[in-house]
């Protein structure tokens, strides 16, 4: 085994036995199958088959499972190891085994290493070995949470502190190559929030440039886990705080004030008049609470609203699906297209084929499926397969797919393992092409084109 020949392969999902088909196999009774693949290597196939035998207390055999890839120095065989050796109770093992891959300089072992020292009573052997990097974001996160455990919380706070620079400037929170000062302000924050200093961790946030990371915001966060309403109110009516009207609006639910949750949504210039994200969590808040046509009524003037937004007619498109109104999603559907002169491209087209189905029947989706121009391709084959599957034609979803080559071979490989047609699923995944060869990693940036 190759350890870039694994990392490859997993990554792209290609050449290899897909974790979803992994799980097929097992739940229709093929171990057996599992276990051959896990010794030719297929990764996923050897970790699936050593979780079983951990299972079944049969630890030896599980890591003898996993040895072939944990000697290429494949860091995700390494970790995934320890984990098993972690959840065993296997503790020096576990840490045994990161250790060495940390020494051989793995760029991920080290916070790996040190969250599993401090999740076993080492917290201040990690807290120390954190400090040298703390200029590393993802290390300074990490001495962040271990401090807690190691009872230094004060020196994680002066060792962040120091690094805000007053005359540092981004206009982005990954402008730095190192740790920049919006990370650095959350960091404090989260110290000062878990000593009780809330209103010391609120005015830290509320220096930063950038509020949201990742479609979280960290006072949004900070405020309703506290149960501070009113500042959470005041704070999410500030334009832009997307995240904190969705914050707001969860806390009103979960403390059983749903009307006050839809009317954080249904101010007359509040947030789901002007941004079709709010209206969706709005309409989702509807439909949980029964509401459905109203739901529905906010993605239809959302759609209205939005004609090249695609992502709202699927929206509005299952939620019709999902309130039984098939009928209505489509009225709406054919109406867009008769705006738009006729026929819709099929990305825009394949979504009525459920609601189709749903007052119709299977029968008619497909025929009109195939009707369409581009109803011979691929990637309408994949949705008309996906129709048949639907209603237990598990044959004619096969014979659908087989008329292609390309792009949907996992999903015809399930679809066969489920006609219990194993190897024949298994030799349309396995079938290998080499990776392509390593991009350098030097001399990568330039600020002209071709960027």
């Amino acid at each position: 085994m190759d350890a870039t020949d694994l990392d490859y392969r997993v990554r792209t999902r290609s050449g290899c036995i897909p974790p979803e088909l992994v799980s097929r196999l097992l739940q229709h009774g093929h171990a057996d199958v599992v276990e051959l693949q896990a010794g030719s290597g297929e990764w996923f196939c050897a970790l699936a088959w050593a979780r079983v035998l951990g299972d079944q207390g049969r630890e030896t055999d599980a890591l003898e499972a996993l040895a072939p890839y944990v000697v290429t120095g494949w860091w995700t065989a390494v970790v995934s190891t320890a984990e098993l050796l972690e959840g065993w109770g296997r503790i020096d093992e576990a840490i045994e085994i990161i250790r060495t891959r940390m020494e051989a300089g793995h760029p991920m072992a080290l916070e790996t290493y040190t969250r599993l020292l401090a999740r076993h009573g080492h917290a201040e052997e990690a807290f120390n070995l954190l400090v040298p990097h703390v200029d590393d974001w993802v290390l300074a996160t990490a001495l962040v949470d271990i401090a807690s455990v190691a009872g230094r919380d004060e020196e994680a706070a002066a060792l962040l502190a120091g690094r805000i620079r007053a005359d540092h400037c981004c206009d982005g929170p990954w402008c730095c190559r190192g740790l920049d000062p919006d990370t650095v302000l959350g960091l404090l924050a989260t110290i000062r929030e878990r000593q009780g200093y809330l209103d010391d961790a609120i005015g830290l946030l509320r220096r930063r440039q950038v509020t949201s990371v990742n479609s979280r915001d960290q006072l949004a966060d900070l405020l309703a886990r506290h149960g501070r309403i009113e500042e959470l109110r005041a704070y999410a009516a500030v334009d832009g705080h997307e995240e904190a009207v969705q914050q707001l609006a969860e806390l009103l639910e979960k403390d059983g004030d749903v009307e006050g949750a839809i009317a954080v949504y249904e101010r007359a210039d509040g947030p789901a008049a002007r941004n079709p994200n709010s209206a969706y969590e709005l309409a989702q808040l509807l439909a949980r609470h029964g509401r459905g046509g109203e739901a529905i009524a906010v993605m239809r003037a959302q759609a209205d609203a939005h004609h090249s937004d695609d992502w709202i007619l699927h929206a509005l498109s299952q939620l019709c699906l999902d309130q039984g109104c098939p009928a209505e999603g489509l009225v709406h559907l054919d109406a867009l297209a008769a705006e738009r002169g006729g026929e819709d491209e099929w990305e825009l087209y394949w979504m009525r084929l459920p609601l189709i189905a749903a007052r119709s029947g299977v029968d008619e989706a497909v025929e009109r499926a195939r009707t369409h121009p581009e109803g011979n391709t691929w990637y309408a084959a994949e949705h008309i397969a996906h129709l048949f599957a639907g209603a237990g034609r598990i044959e004619e979803a096969v014979v659908v797919l087989q008329r292609h080559d390309r792009g949907i071979s996992h999903d015809l490989a399930g679809y066969l393992v489920d006609l219990g047609r194993v190897e024949e699923a298994l030799a349309i995944v396995l079938h290998r092409s080499p990776p392509p060869p390593l991009v350098p990693t030097t001399h990568l940036w330039s600020d002209e084109p071709p960027f």
